[in-house]
């Protein structure tokens, strides 16, 4: 995309012009283009269902889906969303108002989960777990009322690491977000394209174009949540050696089974020698024919 004031969606305008935020930019481009080449993402003529929440990841979602298709280099159409669950003081208009002055075309939708999750989780509880459970039954309703084949989420590369060691301390399991999965009924996909993308990126991004950023909190049930004591320690990790997190989203790509525990992933136990302790070889079993 070229960044003459003809040429340029409205998404970017007014972008900051410092080398800084061109390398930033071009950065997130390209880690997004590489994870939906990766995890073959695209369904050429398909529609995307684009789940905006209003935060920094959401808004560099949407960025970085535009300036791909805008370059020919994502075949699909794209439809943003964003889902209001009736949280008290979300301020309704922000991203209705901010999508229609972009040119993005786009759902918003009104559903007062909040009410059913206060109603349902006690107070000294997280909300977290059964409101993401609503949206997501609501996000699935929307993608098939609109011909949408995949629900596109804003989820980073250190929301799949702080997932990961969620499912590691709390879970005894390893796991963590998939950057592409399909869902229970098997008719939706779900996509995760910032899976490569750093949160600080992410953040300078959203900042750097000034997107009105509605914040995470307005439920009030952030306070001492798991996910928020693994960020800590990440962070502190990060702190003392720089490039920590890279390396731990790397373990997530390079599994080795044969080094793990899990039997269901390597078959330890039809695993056999090729030589004996003194060096003749083994014989193979033999065969029936």
């Amino acid at each position: 995309m070229l960044d003459d004031s003809d040429d340029i969606h409205l998404l970017f305008q007014g972008s900051p012009r410092s080398t800084e935020f061109r390398k930033l930019r071009k950065r997130i481009i390209r880690q997004t283009r590489e994870a939906i080449e990766d995890f073959g993402m695209i369904e050429r003529g398909s529609r995307w269902l684009v789940c905006m929440s209003g935060g920094k990841d959401s808004y560099t979602l949407l960025a970085a889906l535009t300036e791909l298709k805008w370059r020919g280099l994502l075949p699909v159409e794209l439809l943003a969303c964003n889902l209001d669950q009736g949280q008290p003081g979300f301020p309704s208009t922000v991203l209705p108002e901010f999508l229609e002055r972009m040119g993005v075309e786009h759902r918003i939708e009104y559903q007062d989960t909040y009410s059913i999750v206060t109603d349902k989780v006690p107070s000294t509880k997280t909300y977290c777990a059964l409101c993401s459970r609503l949206r997501r039954g609501h996000l699935y309703r929307i993608a098939r009322e609109e011909g949408c084949s995949a629900v596109v989420l804003g989820h980073h590369r250190d929301d799949m690491l702080e997932t990961f060691f969620m499912s590691l301390f709390h879970g005894g399991k390893l796991a963590t977000m998939p950057p592409k999965l399909v869902n229970d009924e098997g008719d939706l996909y779900v996509y995760r394209p910032l899976a490569y993308v750093a949160e600080a990126d992410c953040e300078k991004f959203a900042r750097a174009l000034q997107y009105p950023i509605i914040p995470c909190d307005l439920c009030g049930s952030q306070d001492g949540l798991q996910r928020q004591q693994v960020k800590r320690l990440l962070d502190e990790w990060e702190a003392n050696y720089p490039g920590r997190r890279q390396i731990l989203f790397r373990a997530l790509t390079n599994a080795n089974p044969s080094h793990l525990l899990d039997k269901s992933l390597f078959d330890f136990a039809g695993l056999t020698r090729s030589k004996l302790p003194d060096g003749t070889a083994t014989r193979p079993a033999s065969r029936k024919d």
